[in-house]
């Protein structure tokens, strides 16, 4: 009976160590996908596998990127704080810096905690780094170019030697960049007809248009087989029950006004948690959450949740922290995109997007290398034929652009009707306008600091062609 009784209470001791181990933390991490997801009520094509992550885990219905363009957007989570604050706005930066002192990134926190840490495949940081600082130097990359073949055919052997060990992973998939098997030289070929889906108001309805919303939906089921794959692979090597899995796309796809751009459709993003073996930690299964969410909330949580302290430089929340204050509004940042130098903020609230373009001597589309996707060729030629909406025109159009804008995303959910100029919002505007003002001032936002000539030179050198901001007439 004594050796039973000792028998148990090693087992139980041994359990409970189980139990309380600390967990891994995975992001899965996708390029240019907006959330046309049927877990928020969009079933165009079947999503089973983030669907079944936001049923066993926490779907947040509000949650927007810091910036609506990949490398401000990975500098900003990579440090968990806002990209304008350290310099890091610019996209992509051309004279990189490291990083100020005591500030740091995610990964080198884990790895100061022990765990391993890795990166598959994407950075895009505006810092300079060295790769072994941030991802450990004994993690087995795949082989070059391994990733499209891994996920491609569903092979994810390489994740086997992550079993029994504490990890803080990044798994990038290619989005609204996958192209098709045989690479970027063909399109993704699409199981939905051009027929069956609904372009919006801010678009000309057209094959042309039909044809890229068509093929986005076919990234998204693409995407979806990959988050299945990574999910069989993490439950055979014995992983999936005590990772904490946080899945999110860096801002929306590539349609015209969506990447690059603020509104709803540029930095609203999916964000699911789920964590299988402390469901009870985060909320119930299926728990929808409507606060307001900062992408950069998803590097403080991580660490959280990790039983790891935030750091004091970090700008994040804990979403689940025991006294969590959800946030009064969300800011974003857009500031020079590739050539185009522009300079908006965001802010977003229970009800409302406020827009403030702070460069309105130049249109919303200006030249960029997006001029060669056939939206782009498409659109540029009905401007140039007068057979655009007047709303529609008005993007092309330096005159027609207003320095502010304001809507009711709840009535209005495409931000088509701005309300800035209407009397009976001029409390709300001025609400908006001011909550700006004191984000700016007491983050010292770095965006309205102006690009240096060097920075630009870089710029100018290497985009002649699309570089017709007055910036660079210094150049001419």
């Amino acid at each position: 009976m004594k050796k039973m009784i000792a028998a148990f209470a090693l087992f139980t001791s041994v359990l409970s160590g189980f139990c309380h181990e600390a967990p891994n933390v995975l992001w899965i991490y996708v390029d240019d996908m907006s959330g046309w997801l049927g877990c928020y009520g969009d079933s165009t094509v079947p999503t089973p596998n983030i669907d079944m992550l936001a049923e066993q885990g926490v779907k947040f219905n509000r949650a927007y990127m810091p910036a609506p363009v990949c490398s401000a957007t990975r500098s900003a989570l990579i440090t968990g704080t806002m990209q304008t604050s350290h310099g890091l706005h610019q996209h992509r930066t051309m004279i990189k810096k490291s990083l100020p002192e005591g500030v740091t990134t995610i990964p080198q926190l884990f790895r100061k905690a022990g765990y391993l840490t890795f990166n598959e495949k994407k950075a895009d940081y505006n810092f300079t780094y060295k790769q072994n600082d941030l991802f450990s130097p004994e993690f087995k990359r795949p082989k070059k170019n391994a990733m499209r073949s891994h996920l491609v055919g569903h092979d994810l052997t390489w994740l086997k030697q992550l079993k029994g060990k504490q990890f803080f992973g990044q798994i990038q998939l290619y989005g609204g960049k996958y192209q098709g098997e045989a690479g970027n030289k063909y399109p993704a070929p699409s199981r939905i007809k051009e027929s069956e889906v609904t372009v919006p108001p801010q678009y000309p309805d057209n094959s042309v248009m039909r044809n890229a919303i068509a093929r986005h939906y076919e990234q998204i089921a693409y995407c979806d087989s990959q988050v299945g794959a990574i999910i069989d692979a993490l439950k055979k090597y014995e992983i999936w029950d005590n990772t904490i899995v946080f899945f999110f796309t860096d801002h929306g796809c590539q349609m015209p006004r969506a990447k690059q751009h603020l509104y709803d459709e540029g930095a609203q993003v999916p964000l699911i948690v789920c964590w299988p073996n402390g469901s009870q930690k985060l909320a119930e299964n299926g728990t929808v959450r409507d606060d307001l969410v900062s992408g950069i909330d998803i590097t403080a949580s991580s660490l959280a949740l990790a039983g790891m302290d935030v750091p004091d430089f970090m700008e994040g929340k804990n979403l689940f922290a025991e006294n969590y204050h959800p946030r009064a509004c969300v800011i974003s940042a857009k500031d020079r995109m590739g050539n185009a130098i522009d300079h908006v903020r965001s802010v977003r609230t229970d009800k409302f997007v406020y827009i403030k373009n702070y460069m309105t001597d130049r249109p919303l589309y200006q030249p960029a290398y997006r001029d060669k996707f056939a939206t782009f060729i498409n659109i540029r030629k009905l401007y140039a034929e007068n057979k655009l909406t007047p709303l529609q025109a008005s993007y092309h159009d330096a005159a027609q652009r207003k320095s502010e804008e304001l809507y009711e995303f709840t009535k209005d959910p495409n931000q088509l009707n701005n309300l800035a100029d209407h009397p009976e919002y001029a409390a709300i505007l001025k609400k908006h306008r001011a909550q700006l003002e004191q984000w700016e001032k007491s983050t010292g936002d770095k965006g309205l600091i102006p690009p240096s000539e060097a920075e630009l030179k870089k710029v100018y050198n290497g985009a002649k062609d699309r570089c017709v901001n007055p910036e660079y007439d210094i150049f001419k």
